[in-house]
């Protein structure tokens, strides 16, 4: 059967656990139900590469740091994400694997635990905005900021959390290897949660560093290193909306990349919902990719046909080229 081009599909972490409380058994369930969509994909003969977040689990894996810190040694934030990588690529290669074979189609899923280069002059390490783990009183964020050295602030008045910083992706460390998988037929699971975000040294040297990449802009960063035509972002909801939870909602089906960033700036995209999945498809349309879909879990197998609930995000203005003057308004 001949190859249709590459595609990312980009998973969000409650594909898995929803709450960050449920027990393996039913992430593993829920696996399997989001696989069964993504395996529809896989019949139709698309290079596929899936990504996934790990909110709920990267929360848990701290969780455990903390509890045990006076028994075992404390891990730092990178490997905790690394180990969620693995965790969360385990469930996925397992539920997409058994479907497949008892589909009868003869594809390897490979999980491909990945690095992801990042800027040590990024804004965004000057500027911690990234929320992760639990929630604490006030008087055990200040005792944490004196013990730990941690930055905590208030959040959406529920408590004080941590915050890490949360820089823009330069590129896929692995992203040779996953081609290499793809062209063999596998469906790789790669940049999980973002990837593991490594600083380059001056001798080429790789160093991990303490922070959240979000898992959206990672894949937009794989899918063009790689060179994959679509972008496909798995969202709560089968479209993009403006005025989301209004009367006055307007669901949106096809959406160019003037209006997209026109919205984006009037803030019909919030931080911490839409507004990082529309930065990152505007980021992989403007630097090479084809077109980027953004729907449910659901819906995704009818969108990549056309057919459907879905907002395909496209560009009808001229290409810009990938160079520090033509990053987008938001990255500068």
């Amino acid at each position: 059967m001949q190859r249709l081009p590459r595609i990312v599909v980009a998973l969000g972490g409650n594909a898995l656990s929803t709450r960050g409380t449920d027990p393996v058994e039913i992430q593993f369930e829920r696996a399997k139900r989001s696989m069964s969509k993504i395996a529809s994909l896989v019949s139709d003969g698309w290079q596929l590469a899936i990504t996934h977040g790990n909110g709920p689990q990267v929360g848990n894996s701290l969780r455990r740091v903390e509890l045990s810190q006076n028994e075992v040694v404390p891990l730092p934030l990178s490997i905790c994400g690394a180990q969620t990588q693995g965790e969360i690529g385990v469930i996925l290669a397992l539920a997409l694997g058994n479907h497949l074979y008892t589909s009868k189609m003869d594809r390897q899923v490979v999980t491909v635990i990945t690095r992801v280069i990042v800027d040590k002059n990024d804004a965004g390490f000057s500027n911690p905005t990234k929320f992760i783990g639990q929630f604490y009183t006030k008087e055990q964020a200040e005792k944490l900021i004196r013990e730990q050295g941690w930055i905590m602030r208030e959040d959406s008045n529920r408590g004080w959390r941590r915050v890490v910083p949360s820089p823009w992706p330069q590129h896929i460390v692995e992203r040779d290897a996953v081609v290499k998988l793809l062209e063999t037929g596998a469906i790789v699971i790669s940049a999980g949660g973002g990837g593991i975000p490594v600083i380059e040294n001056r001798d080429g040297s790789l160093e991990p560093v303490d922070a959240v990449i979000d898992k959206d802009r990672a894949s937009a960063v794989l899918g063009l290193d790689i060179s994959a035509e679509k972008l496909v972002i798995i969202t709560g909801v089968d479209m993009v909306s403006l005025d989301f939870g209004k009367p006055s909602q307007r669901d949106l089906q096809n959406l160019d990349l003037i209006s997209a960033k026109k919205y984006l700036e009037e803030g019909h995209f919030p931080p911490g919902s839409m507004g990082p999945k529309i930065e990152a498809s505007i980021f992989f349309i403007e630097h090479g990719g084809k077109e980027v879909i953004i729907t449910s879990i659901d819906q995704v197998a009818d969108a990549i046909k056309g057919k459907g609930r879905f907002t395909k995000i496209v560009d009808k203005s001229p290409r810009l080229s990938p160079t520090d003057d033509n990053l987008p308004l938001f990255q500068k």
